[in-house]
C-alpha cells in the first residue's frame, strides 16, 4: 500500500459533481450517523485548561466501559490517530508485519519512523499490527494471532461487538487502541485511547504531551462512556440498519464483509458505481487496491429514502 487514502473528501466530490456540501449524504466513513446526544458542556470546559479531575473521570469511565484488566494503563489522546503516529517510536526500528488491505495510517506511521513494513509474518518480525475488526472487510482476530513481541491491536470499530474485544490481552508489548469518534458518532471531538503495559503507556503519554485532550472532549467522553444503556441500544439499532443496507444493496453488489458501522460490497466496477451515486450527491468509499470494492457507511434516519432513490 502506498500513500494514504481516507473516507470523507466531500469538498472534492462537490467540486466534481456539483451541488452544495449540505446537499450531499456522506456514506464514505464508518461513523455512526446517529451520534451520542452531547447535551450541555460546562463553560469551564471551554475556558480553563483541562484539569486532572476531568481526565481521571474520563479514564475511570474508559476502564469500566472496556473492562480494562488490573495493572494495565490507559492514556487518552486527540483521536486514535495521535497514538498511531507516536507508537512506532517507542521501540527500536525493525520489521513490522501489517497484513493488508487495512487502514493505511499504521503503515505510514511505521515507515515514517524508519521501520521495514512487510505483509506476511516472518520469524524476525519484531512487531505486528492488526485492525480488529479490520477496515474495510471486517475480519476479526483472536488471541492466537498475537504472535509478535510487539502487538498493536487497533479496535477502533470493536465497540459494536464488545464480546470479541481482545482487551483482556492488553499488557506489556500489547497495546490496544480505541476510537471514540466511530461508535459514538462524534469524530469532531477528537478522542481516542491507548491501553497497554505501564512502561509503554507512560512513554507514549510523554510523547503526546500535556493537555493531549481538550476540556470539552474530556467532559463529553466521560459522559458517553458512562452511558451503557445508550451503547447497548445503539448496537441493536446498528445491527438493524446494517441488515437494511444489505437488503438495499442485494440487486447491486455482493456483500464482502464489514461491521455494523460499514459494509463492503463487490459491485464489479467500483469507480462507475461511485460515480453513479455521486451524480445523486451520495458519496461512497472506493480503494486504490481494488477495482471492485465499494464501502458504504450507514445513512442517518433522513438518508435512507435518498439512498434508495440514488441506487
Amino acid at each position: 500500500m502506498n500513500g494514504r487514502d481516507h473516507g470523507g473528501g466531500i469538498d472534492a466530490a462537490v467540486a466534481r459533481w456539483g451541488g452544495a456540501r449540505s446537499d450531499w449524504i456522506d456514506l464514505s466513513t464508518g461513523i455512526n450517523p446517529v451520534p451520542y446526544p452531547v447535551g450541555e458542556v460546562s463553560a469551564e470546559a471551554w475556558t480553563a485548561l483541562p484539569d486532572h479531575g476531568a481526565l481521571e473521570r474520563l479514564l475511570a469511565a474508559a476502564r469500566t466501559f472496556w473492562d480494562v484488566p488490573e495493572g494495565v494503563e490507559i492514556v487518552a489522546a486527540a483521536g486514535a490517530s495521535a497514538p498511531i503516529a507516536a507508537l512506532p517510536g517507542l521501540w527500536p526500528q525493525g520489521r513490522v508485519c501489517i497484513e493488508g488491505p487495512t487502514y493505511n495510517e499504521h503503515e505510514a506511521a511505521f515507515r515514517t519512523a524508519g521501520w521495514d513494513v512487510v505483509q506476511a509474518a516472518v520469524s524476525e518480525t519484531g512487531a505486528r499490527v492488526i485492525v480488529h475488526p479490520n477496515n474495510p472487510d471486517g475480519r476479526c482476530y483472536g488471541a492466537a494471532d498475537l504472535t509478535a513481541p510487539v502487538m498493536i491491536i487497533d479496535e477502533s470499530f470493536a465497540d459494536v461487538m464488545p464480546s470479541q474485544s481482545l482487551i483482556a490481552q492488553a499488557g506489556p508489548g500489547r497495546v490496544v487502541l480505541k476510537s471514540f469518534g466511530k461508535f459514538w458518532g462524534l469524530a469532531g471531538v477528537r478522542l481516542g485511547f491507548a491501553i497497554g503495559g505501564r512502561e509503554e503507556i507512560t512513554r507514549l503519554g510523554e510523547r503526546l504531551g500535556p493537555w493531549a485532550v481538550s476540556g470539552p472532549a474530556l467532559e463529553i467522553g466521560a459522559r458517553a462512556l458512562e452511558d451503557e444503556a445508550w451503547a447497548e441500544a445503539t448496537r441493536e439499532r446498528l445491527e438493524r440498519d446494517a441488515m437494511r443496507l444489505d437488503r438495499l444493496m442485494e440487486p447491486h453488489g455482493k456483500l464482502v464483509g464489514g461491521t455494523t458501522l460499514f459494509r463492503l460490497y463487490d459491485v464489479g466496477d467500483a469507480a462507475a458505481f461511485q460515480g453513479r451515486l455521486a451524480r445523486q450527491h451520495t458519496w461512497s468509499r472506493i480503494f486504490p487496491y481494488s477495482e471492485r470494492w465499494v464501502r458504504l457507511g450507514l445513512p442517518g434516519p433522513e438518508g435512507w429514502e435518498r439512498l434508495e432513490t440514488a441506487l
